[in-house]
This record gives structure tokens, C-alpha cells and sequence, in this order.
């Protein structure tokens, strides 16, 4: 593992050279097709250019994935929602939800590589409010596919150690220390997942870790009914 250089701080108590040097490397792995474990804002995640096919394949091979489990996207800035989503919210709702613990599940856009989730016309889009994978995803030409760090099935990750038995198979693995209380399952939890693909209408499709703050952003600041989920 690559140790992130001041993991947690804010951007004046960085090392600036060693961030960089860190920065460097994991884009590097990522334009040569590899894929780069990374620590975000709820659990450890794995992450591989979401526009290259074969990336995506190696994910779900790692993972031992279903190949009908969709991944999200990662992406640095809420604008570049817009590249690759058809967006029916307003802007203001996106901004008071990311960055941050949320993935929004919207109706994807042609800009987005058909091989990824071929079998939905959904996408769940990420923007963790974690300062190393934003910038990951800003210095990349396009969004990252995202996934946690875990066999499928198996519990989240919280501590690189946690998944060293998947470590052969990534190009880079970047250690930002322990994400969260390891002994608490709820740190465990991931993302909250919701669907706003429905104009004037929203349906939780994982609870996550952030669950009440997004109802309420949702439903008592923008006005959107809650749906009951299908599956």
C-alpha cells in the first residue's frame, strides 16, 4: 500500500509533494487499465476508468460480481453530473447532497460507455466528500467506476488490511488510515442510494449512513414523494 500523505487534513497541513507524487501514481495506474483501491468519505472503495471495458470487467471479475449488479460512477465536481446523466432536479438539490455520503441513481446519457451496466438505462453517481478520490476523478478525462473494496457478499471495508487478500490483483492501493470506528457495523454501512430518476418523486434504494438528512433534503426542502422501492 501507497500511504496518503496527511490522510484527513485539509489541504494546508498536506504534504503537497507527497499528495502529488500519490496522485501521480494512482492516474497513472488507472490510464494503464489497472485498478486502484482508494479510501472515500464511507468505506474503501476500488476504482477503474468507468469509460474503458476491460477495466470493468476486471472489477467484476475481481469482486467475483454478479454481472447484472450495476457499479456507480465517481466523479470530481457536480457539473460534470451533466456529461454523463439526464438530470430532472434542480442543481441547488445536488449541491446539498454532494459531495457527500449519497449515490443518486438518474437516467444515464449516450456519453456513457455502453459496456458499463449495459442492462439498465440508470446510473448511480458518486461524489464523495473525500478530498484525494475528487481530485483522482478530476485528473482522470473521464468518470471512475467505483465499487467497495470487498468480495461480493462480504462485509465493507474500513482499513486497507481489511482487503489485503485482494491486493495481487490491483495495480496501487492507496492507504488513507482507518475510515470510520472499525468496531461499529453502522461505519460499515456505506453510501445512502437513492433514485431521482422520476421527476417530483425519489425511492431509497439502500439506507446507508446517511438516510434522515437526505429524506429530509428531499422531501421537506424540494418537495419530492417518497416511492417505495421495487426490489
Amino acid at each position: 500500500p501507497l500511504p496518503l500523505p496527511g490522510p484527513g487534513r485539509s489541504a494546508a497541513q498536506r504534504d503537497p509533494r507527497g499528495w502529488q507524487e500519490t496522485l501521480g501514481a494512482a492516474v497513472t495506474a488507472l490510464r494503464e487499465g489497472g485498478l486502484v483501491a482508494v479510501p472515500t468519505d464511507t468505506v474503501y472503495g476500488i476504482a477503474c476508468l468507468a469509460q474503458s471495458s476491460r477495466a470493468v470487467r476486471k472489477i467484476y471479475s475481481l469482486k467475483g460480481r454478479n454481472g447484472g449488479k450495476p457499479l456507480a460512477i465517481c466523479l470530481g465536481d457536480v457539473e460534470h453530473i451533466y456529461r454523463y446523466c439526464h438530470v430532472n432536479v434542480p442543481e441547488e438539490l445536488l449541491q446539498d447532497l454532494l459531495p457527500g455520503p449519497v449515490t443518486l441513481v438518474l437516467q444515464r446519457s449516450e456519453g456513457l460507455n455502453k459496456d458499463l451496466n449495459p442492462f439498465t438505462s440508470l446510473v448511480g453517481v458518486r461524489i464523495p466528500n473525500h478530498a484525494f478520490i475528487r481530485e483522482l476523478a478530476q485528473a482522470c478525462s473521464g468518470p471512475l467506476a467505483l465499487t467497495s473494496a470487498n468480495i461480493s457478499t462480504r462485509a465493507s471495508t474500513l482499513t486497507v488490511s481489511e482487503f489485503q487478500d485482494l491486493w495481487p490483483q490491483l495495480s496501487l492501493v492507496i492507504d488513507g488510515g482507518a475510515i470510520g470506528d472499525i468496531r461499529s457495523p453502522e461505519c460499515r454501512l456505506g453510501s445512502t442510494v437513492v433514485d431521482l430518476s422520476v421527476s417530483g418523486k425519489y425511492t431509497i434504494i439502500r439506507p446507508g449512513c446517511a438516510l434522515t438528512p437526505t429524506v429530509e433534503i428531499l422531501g421537506k426542502k424540494y418537495g419530492l414523494t417518497s416511492e417505495p422501492s421495487c426490489s
